[in-house]
């Protein structure tokens, strides 16, 4: 294994992660209720997946 033969200093260290950042995920509008839901999921509030019911969601009323 190589080993360093220098510190490498915080500045050059913190340019190299320049590029590791967080990324919003894309969102989507559900095709029925129009909230917006994760791509590839099923909608939260109204359990539909591409245009079709896929989980049933109990009415609390």
């Amino acid at each position: 294994m190589a080993h360093p033969k220098h510190k490498i200093s915080k500045q050059r260290r913190n340019k190299r992660r320049t590029h590791y950042k967080a990324v919003a995920p894309t969102l989507a509008t559900c095709s029925n209720c129009g909230s917006p839901v994760l791509y590839h999921r099923v909608c939260p509030d109204c359990g539909f997946y591409r245009g079709r019911l896929a989980i049933e969601k109990k009415v609390t009323a």
